[in-house]
């Protein structure tokens, strides 16, 4: 695919600003990244960041309350804004004629949120996360398995130990004070990176950054990062846990420590998990699903963090009648298969182009182009990588993907997650330590 191009600049504030010019159609992305995630709160005060999420939309100096929205929806325009492990962002696509009004509303929240805080915004707004946990954890079967797995995987000073959401008991002792301390401390030009592509005049786009944003005074005391070192990187034995819940069926989650994102390591194990678990004609999806219909469903997912480790996750759901550990030793041996053999050339093949063809199409939106400069501004400093996703991936060979998987994705560096239905849980508990009976029943099956 042609390169994209990139236009870049710093205020003088601090502000990192991508340009990246394409008029093939009349709109404009405005994607403005915080280096601020749930890694830099600290303990007491998990949660912050992504409280910030939604009182970033309650209303600045010059903006009431909700009109963020209604003015980019009432301009034909959409927005949202997300949290994690690892940064903050919020975004916006209007009619590129609307640019200004999108640099204004991210630069009056920018500058003057503190302002128009009040007590009942916030707490206004910790209820709707305390809402916001009930709805899509608590009461969502397998809700807990991520901020589980962190848990598990992570040692608990590590900054990835907690979950973005965080504490809700922290979150109902935050003062208006310590929020606004979090606050005037990250959300600063000097900690953010500005990302805009489509159809816009450079020049012009750039003056109406420097004349919105330009003004607002970076923090010259920023913290240091958080300390994020793992050592050793590997977790050096197994861990495990059944946690009877409310859920339909038996799921079992495994997660390891691996290399960080933006590394080869990371690359290898990208290409490996593809082979193991997307689409239907993977690995894990074919044997457990087509063949030996133990599961009803598998998936598998590189955490893209940058601190330390990041992690894999990989989860099966058991068809009803089988147990946890016949899943289980399905997918282990399945994983064992590619540590030890590594992929064949038609298995690169075949993720190779599904990775083109979901960069090519992901890529033809705006959005997605300034989200991904401003990640890779923000993580790396260097927005260009966006060009060379496509030859990153292809370039992982089969003998990368073997030694990584040897190195990492091993059983003294694994997590064993499984939900089981409450009332078996004693059962199915028991069931989950016989793992050499279970690999017999699937070799059998």
């Amino acid at each position: 695919m042609p390169s994209i191009p990139i236009d870049r600049h710093s205020l003088e504030n601090g502000l990192r600003v991508i340009l990246s010019r394409d008029d093939r159609a009349p709109v404009v992305a405005v994607n403005l990244w915080y280096d601020v995630a749930s890694k830099h709160e600290k303990p007491g005060k998990t949660g912050f960041a992504h409280l910030f999420e939604h009182m970033m939309f309650q209303g600045s100096e010059h903006v009431d309350k909700g009109q963020h929205f209604s003015l980019v929806q009432g301009a034909g325009g959409t927005l949202n804004a997300s949290t994690w492990l690892d940064r903050t962002n919020y975004f916006e696509t209007l009619p590129s004629h609307q640019l200004e009004l999108a640099l204004w509303l991210e630069a009056d929240r920018m500058a003057r949120l503190v302002g128009a805080m009040t007590q009942e915004k916030l707490d206004n707004q910790i209820d709707v996360v305390k809402n916001e946990r009930r709805s899509s954890v608590d009461n969502q079967p397998y809700g807990t398995w991520d901020e589980k797995l962190q848990e598990l995987v992570y040692p608990d000073e590590h900054p990835y130990h907690h979950s973005v959401l965080g504490s809700m008991e922290d979150l109902e002792a935050a003062s208006l004070h310590d929020v606004s301390e979090f606050f005037e401390t990250f959300y600063r030009p000097n900690n953010a990176v500005l990302s805009i592509v489509g159809d816009f005049e450079p020049d012009a786009a750039m003056a109406l950054v420097e004349r919105h944003l330009g003004p607002i005074p970076a923090n010259l005391a920023l913290p240091p990062q958080p300390d994020v070192a793992l050592d050793p990187v590997l977790m050096g034995r197994e861990r495990r846990e059944v946690l009877p819940d409310k859920v339909p069926l038996p799921r079992t989650y495994l997660a390891y420590r691996i290399p960080t994102y933006g590394t080869p390591g990371f690359d290898a194990i990208e290409v490996g998990a593809d082979v193991l678990g997307t689409g239907r004609a993977s690995r894990l999806y074919a044997n457990l699903v087509r063949v030996r219909q133990v599961a009803q469903d598998v998936a598998i997912f590189p955490f893209p963090l940058i601190g330390g480790a990041a992690m894999l996750a990989v989860w099966a759901t058991a068809r009803p009648g089988v147990e946890a550990a016949i899943v289980e030793a399905a997918m282990q041996d399945e994983i064992a298969r590619l540590r030890e053999l590594g992929p064949t050339d038609e298995d690169l093949d075949r993720v190779r182009n599904l990775h083109d063809a979901a960069v090519a199409t992901s890529l033809e939106q705006v959005s997605e182009r300034a989200d991904r400069l401003s990640m890779y501004t923000t993580f790396f400093d260097d927005p260009a990588r966006i060009n060379t996703e496509m030859s990153r991936y292809s370039a992982v060979t089969a003998d990368q993907v073997r030694n990584t998987f040897a190195s990492h994705v091993r059983p003294d560096n694994q997590v064993v997650l499984t939900y089981v239905p409450a009332e078996d849980g004693a059962r199915t508990a028991g069931a989950t330590t016989a793992k050499d009976e279970a690999r017999a029943a699937v070799e059998q099956s």
